[in-house]
């Protein structure tokens, strides 16, 4: 009899933990249908060219758009480490001074050049979920190909300390990321992906991911940011677009251009030198 109870109280318990899965799945699937109709509304909205000096970049030349995902007003996160690192750049490049508000492409921008590559550093103003929005109106303005579009983000699967560029392929369950492919209807944009490790304890990755770095943290961060621009300057100073060669854009070619490359790792410890970065 008890044997009997046992099976049924099993059975029971399964379907709740089937439904809730269900539930779960639903959830999610919404969230993702509502966010890329927010894409699609926020991008309907009537397009505005360059004008004046922002016109100059789209004359001949490289041109490359360098965008630090993240949540606005939320610049100190580990979420919006992307920003940082676009922080770290426009320093090094001398013009931290030059941001200023473009409702046109809903961020803040800076226009710059690296070694005669016209470069436009983004800031997007929007909130992750849709940070694609911002990236897609700004690549409309300058002129700026998907595949000459450089995303910075975080990265939990890689701990503080570590960065990989990676050239295009799926968003790897980053929602930045994700709306950056949807509204650009292409995934070849390579990324730099800054590691910020998984929680620890208790915290939940929402917790994680928009909290602040501790002081040790922060130690290890200022080598990150170094290392990073490092390897950004070394992406932007290359003469040739490695995309020159292939196809059209489009999310198939994306993860062809994935499967043909190789994940560049570099770690940024403390321990090792900028140069390590380019190497």
């Amino acid at each position: 009899m008890s044997r009997m109870k046992e099976v049924a109280v099993l059975s029971r318990f399964c379907r709740y933990l089937s439904l809730f899965f269900k539930k779960l799945l639903n959830f999610v699937t919404m969230r993702r249908l509502l966010t890329r109709v927010i894409n699609r509304v926020l991008l309907s909205e009537p397009f505005t060219p360059a004008m004046g000096i922002e016109a100059e970049i789209h004359t001949e030349g490289r041109r490359r758009l360098v965008v630090g995902l993240g949540n606005p007003g939320m610049e100190g996160t580990r979420h919006s480490i992307g920003m940082a690192v676009l922080g770290a750049l426009a320093a090094r490049l001398g013009v931290a001074d030059r941001w200023r508000g473009d409702k046109h492409v809903s961020g803040e921008v800076i226009v710059s050049e690296v070694q005669q590559t016209h470069v436009v550093l983004l800031r997007p103003r929007l909130l992750m979920n849709i940070n694609g929005v911002s990236v897609a109106k700004a690549a409309g303005k300058y002129g700026i190909k998907p595949e000459d579009v450089l995303l910075v983000h975080d990265d939990l699967d890689k701990p503080l300390g570590k960065i990989a560029l990676k050239h295009g392929g799926s968003a790897r369950g980053h929602n930045g990321v994700r709306s950056c492919v949807d509204c650009l209807q292409a995934d070849v944009m390579p990324r730099l992906r800054v590691g910020i490790g998984r929680p620890m304890g208790k915290s939940s990755v929402e917790q994680h991911v928009l909290g602040r770095f501790s002081s040790e943290e922060k130690k290890v961060l200022d080598s990150v940011l170094v290392q990073s621009v490092d390897l950004l300057l070394h992406q932007l100073s290359k003469q040739h677009s490695q995309q020159d060669s292939q196809p059209p854009s489009s999310p198939a070619g994306g993860r062809r251009a994935a499967q043909q490359r190789k994940e560049m790792e570099r770690s940024a410890s403390p321990a090792e030198s900028s140069a390590a970065a380019q190497s």
